[in-house]
């Protein structure tokens, strides 16, 4: 019987991922690592928990394995499973075992997607037992000082559906993020994008101007990914008025009047 592991080389950053503090979430995240505690992070969609993730993974030095949850997942899909290699019935590690064996940074985004019963696995490696059973192979990995578990989830989206047990959010370190303050959301827009500090200012007044209308009946407001997305555009030759069609208007609604105030707005900017 053989066991099939993934090469770590797979999972290393080649550069540093561009990240703006907007406040002590560096510290804090760092002190957590050093203290060998896992982290929550909560925020809306498109805020940058997973870029600060993975700024955070090339400051410690750490290898990153980032599991993006859904409702399918399961135990096994985390931990491993046996599988039929030819002939030959193979162990292939998990993502999550992945991470804890070569002491790298797991990182569980959108934990709430996944099922109840899922999540359960990693609770051995929130406390002080920091293990990893493998009940299907009848062992225990013993998680490294240097093993990190994160996860993430969105508070607007929390349903009694789809919410984490209490008995798992107190497990960890919580770590608030939201949308940046308007200059550091300018910046990082300008920086990611490539438009000037103009086209950054007025696409982020569309974004101020289009989240106060989530209390209109806007589910949720235009993530500063979006916006990224908005001046990767422009700068590649779009129409403004169109570029934040694409990009602002038509991926938060598929409400035809809350399209056209959206458009209004955009109108007032460009």
């Amino acid at each position: 019987m053989a066991v099939e592991t993934q090469k770590m080389e797979d999972y290393r950053l080649e550069e540093e991922p561009y990240y703006l503090p907007v406040g002590n979430e560096v510290e804090l995240f760092t002190a957590a690592y050093e203290a060998h505690l896992p982290v929550m992070l909560k925020g809306p969609t498109g805020c940058g928990k997973t870029r600060f993730v993975e700024h955070m993974s090339w400051k410690l030095g750490r290898t990153l394995v980032t599991v993006g949850c859904h409702e399918d997942l399961t135990a096994s899909d985390l931990v491993g499973k046996y599988t039929l290699r030819g002939d030959e019935t193979v162990w292939q590690d998990g993502p999550l075992t992945t991470a804890v064996k070569a002491g790298g940074i797991a990182y569980l985004d959108e934990i709430v997607e996944a099922r109840k019963d899922t999540t359960v696995v990693i609770h051995p490696l929130t406390d002080d037992r920091r293990i990893l059973p493998l009940e299907k192979k009848g062992e225990v990995v013993q998680a490294p000082l240097d093993f990190q578990l994160v996860i993430s989830y969105n508070p607007g989206y929390q349903s009694v559906l789809k919410d984490l047990k209490h008995s798992t959010k107190q497990r960890f370190v919580a770590l608030e993020f939201d949308y940046p303050q308007a200059e550091l959301e300018e910046e990082i827009v300008r920086q990611e994008s490539g438009v000037d500090a103009d086209v950054a200012e007025r696409l982020v007044k569309v974004a101020e101007k289009v989240r106060n209308l989530r209390t209109h009946g806007l589910e949720e407001g235009v993530s500063t990914r979006l916006l990224v997305y908005a001046g990767q555009l422009i700068v590649g030759g779009v129409e403004p008025l169109a570029a934040c069609e694409s990009t602002i208007c038509r991926p938060i609604t598929d409400d035809l009047e809350m399209q056209r105030s959206i458009l209004e707005l955009v109108n007032t900017q460009f």
